[in-house]
């Protein structure tokens, strides 16, 4: 089953999510990534996480079961600037991360789990990719398990 039914019998899938509100995901997503990357800048570290996280997306978009999952990977882009700080991309990825959740709760609850996981999953590759940094980016890593919530 993709998605639940509403009490209207409204089919409220993964599918019926709008163009913006799957921006809003992807932000979450992508966001949670470059986090992790900024936790320890350096610089050529910077290129194997990108490198990682680029891959992540690659697999997740023919190989995830979840067809939410497969429609983020689509995409391109982070929701975030060249020039954006990292406390603009930390505010930016957690609140979208908030309202991500949020999103998933109410219009597509099965779901949630699939994204939780895409987005922890994709941040623990970033970090695993370069040595150094444990402490600091296990601290991101942390902050967005906090704004994903409980599956």
């Amino acid at each position: 089953m993709l998605g639940a039914i509403n009490a209207k019998g409204a089919d409220m899938s993964a599918e019926s999510l709008s163009e913006t509100e799957i921006e809003t995901l992807r932000k979450g997503a992508t966001g949670a990534g470059l986090l992790v990357t900024m936790s320890d800048k350096g610089f050529f570290d910077t290129f194997k996480e990108a490198g990682v996280m680029a891959k992540h997306l690659a697999a997740a978009k023919g190989g995830s079961e979840s067809p939410l999952v497969r429609r983020l990977a689509e995409g391109r882009g982070t929701g975030f600037g060249m020039t954006a700080s990292a406390g603009d991309v930390e505010s930016g990825t957690l609140e979208a991360l908030r309202s991500s959740a949020e999103l998933l709760r109410s219009k597509a609850p099965d779901q949630l789990e699939s994204y939780r996981k895409f987005v922890l999953d994709l941040a623990r590759s970033v970090a695993s990719a370069a040595g150094g940094g444990e402490e600091a980016e296990a601290a991101v890593i942390a902050k967005i398990e906090d704004a994903l919530g409980e599956g």
